[in-house]
């Protein structure tokens, strides 16, 4: 077999020796070409480039957080998706969170990782999964906008916006913890001036829209993040076998935003948010998401800027996956 070893040096949770064992060990087992990202969307165009050589490399290993498999599976998926065709993908784990990896059943330590990644090459062990796609609105200032890949959430609005403040904070030499997370989700819901009267509104074929939402939670299967070990359920129903769940919240006043977190800390596989406020929609294939103001977005954890129009679909089958 002929793999590609996508390498993210920045990833928060393996050091280098480590790298270098885990390294070691997939090149016992394969024809290895090992590649250390240096720049940001560097993992993206290495995804290209395997894509491009899909008769040359079998697999693409990204080895890293969740920025990096996003990058890698946007460059893999770029011309669309091809499962037979284009190359295998899998993930060692070396972020912060690691949701996709872990969704599917990884364990979150590199190491026990790779072993396993292993033992799935040998028996022969993969799945076909859903991913998300997300592009500009014709007739929108964002209708420009380039198509991009998710694989497990994007947000519009609060849950965005928090993202951006953390992302600011690492910027300026913060550690990515979780106790940072939850600092700036504090710092968002003090500072957010539409939390009583939302902006965003989702539109579908053939249904009534769904409007005034403060904020919404797509997700691509579950759970949707986790707080150290604990799992976080925004759609408990989201599946990599399906199109898109959403999660909307029509208010965060300080009760609500008080029942809502202490539903999504105690969510399980079957119960996760819900009540007046609480707008949940599963296996959605199109949807758009409007604002009447820019709103911040993100995809994978990845701060994308501020969008007011965003359309998204559920791709079923989109990326085979060794696991």
């Amino acid at each position: 077999m002929r793999a590609l070893l996508v390498v993210n040096p920045a990833a928060t949770t393996t050091s280098a020796r480590t790298r270098d064992v885990l390294i070691h060990a997939l090149a016992s087992e394969m024809k290895l070409e090992t590649v250390t990202t240096e720049y940001r969307g560097h993992a993206r165009d290495l995804g290209r480039r395997a894509a491009d050589n899909a008769d040359t490399i079998d697999l693409v290993v990204a080895l890293g957080g969740d920025g990096t498999v996003n990058e890698v599976v946007n460059g893999l998926l770029h011309a669309g998706p091809d499962p037979e065709r284009l190359p295998g993908f899998a993930v060692v784990p070396g972020g912060s969170t690691n949701v996709f990896a872990r969704a599917l059943g990884l364990p979150n330590d590199a190491v026990e990782a790779t072993g396993a990644l292993l033992d799935a090459l040998r028996t022969g062990s993969e799945r076909t999964v859903s991913l998300g796609l997300t592009k500009g609105v014709p007739g929108t200032e964002d209708e420009a906008v380039p198509e991009r890949w998710f694989t497990f959430c994007a947000g519009l609005g609060f849950d965005a916006g928090v993202i951006g403040r953390v992302e600011q904070q690492r910027e300026r030499g913060k550690r990515s913890t979780h106790a940072l997370y939850l600092r700036q989700v504090v710092r968002q819901f003090l500072e957010e001036p539409h939390r009583r009267q939302g902006v965003i509104s989702l539109q579908r074929p053939g249904e009534d829209p769904v409007t005034d939402l403060v904020l919404a939670i797509v997700c691509n299967t579950s759970p949707w993040t986790y707080l150290g070990n604990r799992p976080l359920y925004a759609s408990p129903e989201a599946s990599f076998e399906t199109a898109l769940d959403v999660l909307g919240l029509s208010r965060l006043s300080t009760p609500a935003v008080t029942r809502y977190a202490t539903q999504l800390l105690t969510s399980t596989p079957e119960r996760g948010p819900h009540g007046k406020h609480a707008v949940t929609l599963h296996d959605l294939t199109d949807f758009t998401l409007h604002s009447k103001v820019p709103l911040p977005l993100q995809m994978d954890g990845d701060h994308l800027g501020l969008r007011t129009s965003v359309a998204f679909t559920g791709v079923r089958r989109a990326l085979r996956v060794i696991v």
